[in-house]
């Protein structure tokens, strides 16, 4: 035992001279350089390539690095055994990534690639301005050489979109509003933003199927269509234009619309904005993927029409009136919130076509601007052209299929369990009665408790307001009935002094004889 113990220590003896020789005979720069030939000459024969993406790139944070990882949260990409949960902020889903010092595998076009996910300790920082975190994270990412170009070509632009697109998913919808005056907050952002909540989507929308089928299958292409827009040299954006009574669901269209597509909305207040200038920094600071709202478009600033009165330039209070030809004032005239504020609001309307068509509307991609009005004829017609509002959807008053839809929202009632000549009933007042589906939807929620009396309460408010818009039809009729009447009478007044001057005319061709009047009747007979 004793002699296996001095063997050691003469080997042990051995290695430690071996290795001091080393180090004077070879310094470090040589020792560096061949242990680097040898890793290239082993890696040459090697059929992997590996690729390295640390968190921190100099002091600023890799976005590919948080890709990487939203991607790999991804259920469809998962194939490890160990698993980390996490919650983001604005979140509303528990999503899931790789551990520390874990691997996994992922699929591409046929072509496997392997990640690992690497978490050191770093050692004793420096001064820097900015603190690093305790730990130095990163991934490793390993493929095979004949699969290099995909990977660099198209599997890392894939992970970013995927990963853009897992983010705005996961994330609850955002809405967002201008802040007074153009100021910015804290992060030098003019826009406030809150969780939007909004649950309506198009299955609960009260209108008709066919019609909301369509408006489904545009934005579908729209969202679907960026090859398309490309390929015709066109801005990747869309316009609809949401017109029709008060409370015929505008603003649940556009929640719809933002629910089904995952889009942030942006609620834009006009009479916050003061200039043009104002209007582009605004459009800039949008993202991409959103909804651009301006509601009650005719209400907010004196947009309307070029025929209105406008504030003429130069800075003075004066007024002029315009006359029917709308061509006749450049579209950059300003057009202020009312003549007498002596042009406190200077937003154009070349402004606000240039926001929503010109070549600012384009500084993003993947975007929906969305006007709503009361009263389409109030707007100017340069708003309504195809180009800058594409779609104009006409939210009318409550149809059959859209009650019926109101009935299985508010009462759980499917057209099967109502009778039948109640649904007969309901259809031949419904359109009569011009009610709106908030006015039907307040029935409902009034008397939810009790089926049977919310339908019959329905029924009877249908009735009520049919009887209510057929007597006031009625009216109307009989004011223009007696307003023709007045016309014709005043005709008739008319009429005998055009007949008594057409009997001096017919008089005065009568030749007179002197032995008496020829008769002009009789003259055919030559009676004198």
């Amino acid at each position: 035992m004793k002699e296996i113990w001095t063997t050691m220590a003469s080997m042990m003896g051995v290695w430690a001279f071996c290795q001091s020789l080393l180090h004077t005979v070879f310094p470090p720069e040589l020792r560096f350089a061949s242990l680097k030939f040898f890793h290239r000459f082993f890696s040459y024969f090697s059929s992997y390539c590996y690729y390295d993406i640390t968190e921190i790139d100099g002091v600023n944070t890799n976005e590919l690095y948080n890709a990487v990882q939203l991607y790999l949260s991804s259920s469809a990409s998962i194939s490890g055994t160990r698993l980390s949960l996490t919650r983001g902020v604005n979140s509303s889903a528990i999503t899931f990534g790789l551990s520390n010092n874990d691997r996994l595998v992922d699929c591409y076009k046929g072509a496997t690639v392997e990640w690992e996910h690497i978490v050191t300790q770093r050692q004793g920082q420096t001064f820097a301005w900015r603190p690093l975190p305790e730990e130095k994270r990163g991934f490793t990412l390993r493929v095979r050489k004949k699969n290099k170009h995909l990977v660099l070509n198209s599997y890392l632009d894939y992970v970013m979109e995927k990963a853009s697109d897992l983010r705005r998913r996961s994330q609850d919808r955002l809405l967002y509003t201008n802040s007074k005056g153009g100021s910015f907050d804290s992060r030098g952002q003019p826009w406030e933003s809150v969780p939007f909540k909004h649950p309506s989507t198009f299955d609960t929308l009260a209108m008709d199927p066919l019609k909301k089928a369509e408006i489904v299958a545009d934005l579908k292409d729209f969202a679907s269509g960026e090859a398309f827009y490309q390929k015709t040299g066109r801005a990747w954006k869309r316009g609809y234009l949401l017109y029709g009574p008060p409370g015929t669901g505008k603003s649940s269209m556009i929640a719809a619309m933002a629910n089904y597509l995952g889009y942030d909305i942006y609620d834009l207040e006009l009479t916050e904005v003061n200039t043009n200038s104002e209007l582009r920094k605004l459009l800039m600071k949008t993202t991409s993927k959103s909804i651009i709202v301006i509601e009650d478009i005719d209400c907010s600033i004196n947009l309307t029409n070029r025929n209105m009165t406008v504030c003429g330039g130069g800075g003075g209070n004066s007024c002029s009136r315009k006359n029917n030809n709308i061509y006749d004032v450049a579209p950059s005239t300003p057009v202020a919130k009312g003549c007498e504020d002596g042009g406190g609001n200077t937003i154009t309307l070349s402004g606000l076509l240039n926001f929503t068509d010109g070549l600012w509307s384009c500084c993003g991609s993947e975007r929906i601007f969305v006007f709503t009005t009361n009263q389409i004829e109030r707007l100017d017609p340069a708003l309504l052209r195809s180009g800058r509002m594409d779609m104009h959807i006409h939210m009318n008053y409550c149809s059959f299929p859209a009650l019926r839809i109101l009935l299985k929202n508010y009462l759980g009632y499917e057209e099967r369990d109502l009778d039948k000549q109640l649904l007969e009933e309901l259809e031949e007042v419904v359109d009569a009665a011009e009610m709106t589906p908030a006015d039907i939807s307040e029935v409902l929620i009034k008397n939810r408790r009790d089926k049977k009396k919310a339908v019959g309460e329905l029924l009877a408010a249908l009735k009520l307001r049919a009887e209510e818009r057929n007597r006031m039809k009625s009216m109307r009729r009989g004011n223009v009935d007696e307003v023709e009447d007045e016309e014709q009478e005043k005709r008739a007044l008319d009429s005998p002094a055009e007949g008594s001057d057409q009997l001096q005319e017919s008089c005065s061709d009568c030749e007179v004889k002197d032995d008496g009047y020829i008769v002009e009747e009789d003259k055919d007979e030559g009676i004198q």
